[in-house]
């Protein structure tokens, strides 16, 4: 079952001396984070977002009831989550956390090449699938089509198609 809350970004420091947080987005993009007016600490703790803008690549955030330098600073290394009943996904897509340790089927080997261990976002042309293979090596498949066929979130499978050469 899919956790409720997701990892959104990471509280890395201080901004200013009214208590305005740098959060790192874990999200698509900074400026998702930026349209939620309530996210959580540690899954449980609603805290309300009062401002929050993208600048150079992190978000500036100012959560209520942290208004000073030295409360903010209590905050860092904290990580914010969303409520998964708060976002809207397009059905084509899915949560990375949902796939993590999902089986990888090639196709064309006609067999399972490993487990996703991490979707990498940060290959500007396409995200990358980390698979960790079943001989202990790493193997990276683009996480788009033609490569990529069918999730199936019910089995826990991710069926690829991979080219001569990329698994081998």
């Amino acid at each position: 079952m899919p956790k409720k809350f997701l990892e959104a970004g990471k509280i890395v420091g201080t901004h200013g001396v009214r208590g305005d947080l740098k959060v790192q987005s874990w999200c698509d993009s900074p400026e998702v984070l930026c349209d939620f007016d309530t996210l959580y600490l540690d899954e449980k703790t609603p805290v309300t977002v009062e401002k929050a803008q993208v600048h150079k690549n992190v978000v500036l955030m100012h959560i209520k009831g942290i208004d000073t330098v030295e409360a903010a600073e209590a905050m860092r290394n904290k990580v914010l989550h969303l409520d998964r009943e708060d976002v809207e996904l397009p059905e084509d897509l899915v949560f990375i956390q949902d796939i993590l340790g999902f089986k990888v089927f090639d196709l064309r080997v006609d067999r399972v090449i490993g487990r996703i261990r991490d979707v990498l976002t940060s290959n500007p042309a396409h995200d990358m699938y980390e698979i960790a293979g079943e001989d202990g090596r790493l193997i990276y498949i683009p996480a788009i089509k033609p490569f990529l066929k069918e999730i199936d979130m019910e089995a826990g499978v991710i069926y690829v198609e991979s080219i001569e050469g990329l698994i081998e």
